[in-house]
C-alpha cells in the first residue's frame, strides 16, 4: 500500500496497474462516505455492492478489498491532491464511472444535503468531469 501511495503522489503520475487503480477507486468511496462524519452502514454496504459489481467479486472479497481501501484512506493526503492524483493516473471513463459510484454512495443513507451536493461537484471537478456529467452520474445513481 505505501508503494501505492508513493506511486500517486509522484511528481509525474504514471497510470496505474488494475488492482492499485481499483483500490484506490476504492477508498475515494470510502472517503465520501465518510465526508459527513458518520460512516453508515448503508454506505459500508453499497460500497461493498459497487465492488462486487465492478469487480465480479464475493461479498467476502469485497469486504477485504474495502478493509485495505480504508486504510489507505486513512493514510492518503487531502482530498484535493488525492483526487488529483486519481486524475492523472487514472483513465477518463473510470473516472465516469467513479462518479456514478460516488453519488451511489452519496444517496445511500436516504438523505441528500447541499453539503454532499457540493462536495460530489468538487470532487467531480478535482477528477477532471464536467458539471454536466457529474449531474449525469448523479442521475444514473439515484435511478432505482
Amino acid at each position: 500500500m505505501l508503494n501505492l501511495i508513493s506511486r500517486l503522489f509522484a511528481p509525474a503520475p504514471e497510470a496505474l496497474p488494475g488492482s492499485d487503480a481499483d483500490l484506490a477507486l476504492a477508498a475515494l468511496l470510502v472517503r465520501v462516505a465518510k465526508t459527513d462524519n458518520f460512516y453508515a452502514f448503508q454506505e459500508v454496504e453499497r460500497i461493498d455492492r459497487i465492488l462486487m459489481a465492478r469487480h465480479g467479486l464475493g461479498a467476502f472479497e469485497a469486504a477485504a478489498m474495502r478493509a485495505e481501501a480504508e486504510k489507505l484512506e486513512a493514510e492518503a493526503p487531502d482530498t484535493v491532491r488525492f483526487t488529483r492524483a486519481l486524475k492523472a493516473a487514472v483513465p477518463l471513463e473510470d473516472r465516469k464511472a467513479l462518479a456514478v459510484a460516488l453519488w451511489e454512495v452519496a444517496l445511500s443513507d436516504g438523505q441528500r444535503d447541499a453539503g454532499e451536493d457540493n462536495e460530489l461537484r468538487v470532487l467531480s471537478r478535482l477528477l477532471g468531469l464536467t458539471d454536466v456529467e457529474s449531474a449525469q452520474a448523479r442521475h444514473v445513481a439515484a435511478q432505482p
